[in-house]
């Protein structure tokens, strides 16, 4: 097994959410599944630069030896690489302002490239890739349900995108509620580590 881990929140391992929850469910995974690898990408500390049309350009054969391209084609082209050649892809992203980190945005952007990830055809985008994601999800307030449920930007944003590229079988975890006060914080995170315990014994 090949996991592509993604952590985008801009706290720390200590105070994040999102990076101790991807970090046991990689553990869990490793643990189900010997000799898994796994490929670790922190686009906080280590950020993508936001696209532009140079990332059209780059990607058409006939510009291939513009040098004025070659590190825009080359730096989308190892991140398509590490997600085709990835069964499980792990995603740690806390909701900003009721969607994705813009971090996240733009790896999604360099990786979503049509005729790669995946492809136009008369009844719609099919994807290319295969493979399950866990989507591990952290937000301030509660929006799975209730009067809120109508601002979740992220969950269902993120479901559709690999879905478009092809990752049928998504797994979403929360933490939700976790600025109500330190009970709900606590019950939040044990919710989301009963839900990876309960996937990753069946990985």
């Amino acid at each position: 097994m090949k996991i592509l881990h993604l952590d985008v929140s801009a706290s720390d391992v200590a105070t994040s959410h999102t990076r101790r929850l991807t970090s046991r469910l990689v553990e869990r995974l490793k643990e189900a599944n010997s000799g898994a690898t796994v490929i670790y990408r922190d686009l906080v500390a280590n950020q993508l630069p936001h696209v532009d049309l140079t990332i059209l350009h780059a990607w058409m054969p006939e510009n291939a030896n513009d040098p004025e391209l070659i590190a825009t084609l080359g730096r989308s082209k190892a991140l398509v690489d590490e997600l085709k050649a990835a069964d499980v892809v792990v995603v740690g992203s806390p909701m900003y302002n009721f969607t994705v980190p813009s971090t996240l945005k733009t790896w999604i952007d360099h990786v979503a490239i049509a005729g790669q990830t995946f492809s136009y055809t008369a009844e719609g985008p099919q994807g290319l890739l295969s493979g399950r994601a866990y989507l591990v999800l952290s937000s301030g307030g509660i929006y799975s349900e209730g009067a809120s449920a109508g601002n979740d930007h992220l969950s269902g944003y993120l479901e559709a995108v690999f879905r478009t590229l092809g990752l049928e079988q998504i797994n979403v975890i929360r933490a939700e509620g976790v600025a109500y006060g330190p009970e709900q914080d606590r019950a939040a995170m044990e919710a989301a580590i009963e839900r990876i315990e309960e996937l990753t014994a069946a990985a």
